[in-house]
């Protein structure tokens, strides 16, 4: 996982059907996409239940590229190296979901894993100022965390802008998650994101009998996200 900050497209499974994930995943690869998001939910720390280590480690033959886990849990810690010993690539833990982030991070990053840290609509970018030389991604929620297809937050737009400043030239990816269209893409990017998690905006009109629509979708977004460079 070599870094650069060109706009890669992150299509997020919680949008995908569910009782075809491997043929999903090999379609929207196939189609362009240069990541595959997996929204890992408890029902606790946010209000919905998706996935576990097993769906991941089921879901890894079927990823070529990165398999970035998301992690909406609360305890982080202990779930770790199961996701880990799964295939993910990425690891996010949120930095609400703890009193001990920093050790959350140690643990990823002890794991083999890249380590990233979330932070939702609410928290300020100054809460991760004594972090950022911990992690190899920062995920901004541009919507609150939970369920897909919900309405882009603008106001997450100067959060940003004022992350990637703070980040210089460290080699950390700033990603967006949350309400990414062809629209909100180019807002996002122009303030220095470079991985944008698409879910309904990328599988909505597609099928694995119809993967064409997906590599419409993904190429969509990018263009309209490069074209705000």
């Amino acid at each position: 996982m070599t870094f650069s900050r060109k706009i890669k497209i992150a299509p997020s499974i919680l949008s995908a059907d569910f009782a075809s994930f491997g043929a999903e995943c090999r379609a929207i690869e196939a189609q362009g996409a240069d990541w595959v998001h997996v929204d890992v939910m408890d029902g606790h720390f946010v209000p919905n239940l998706t996935f576990g280590p097993a769906t991941c480690a089921a879901i890894r033959p079927h990823i070529k590229g990165v398999m970035d886990v998301h992690l909406m849990i609360a305890p982080v810690d202990a779930y770790i190296e199961a996701f880990a010993a799964a295939g993910a690539d990425v690891i996010s833990a949120h930095l609400e979901a703890g009193p001990h982030i920093h050790r959350s991070l140690q643990a990823i990053r002890g794991a083999g894993v890249k380590a990233g840290l979330a932070i939702n609509p609410g928290t300020p970018v100054e809460a991760l100022e004594y972090l950022l030389d911990m992690v190899d991604l920062v995920c901004v929620m541009t919507v609150n965390p939970g369920f897909g297809g919900q309405s882009f937050i603008q106001s997450q737009v100067a959060k940003v802008a004022r992350l990637r400043a703070m980040i210089g030239d460290r080699p950390v990816h700033i990603e967006i998650d949350g309400g990414v269209t062809t629209q909100t893409a180019p807002l996002v990017a122009a303030a220095g994101a470079d991985v944008l998690v698409a879910g309904s905006a990328v599988f909505k009109g597609g099928s694995v009998d119809n993967p064409a629509v997906y590599g419409s979708n993904i190429a969509a977004i990018r263009a309209a996200a490069q074209g705000a460079l």
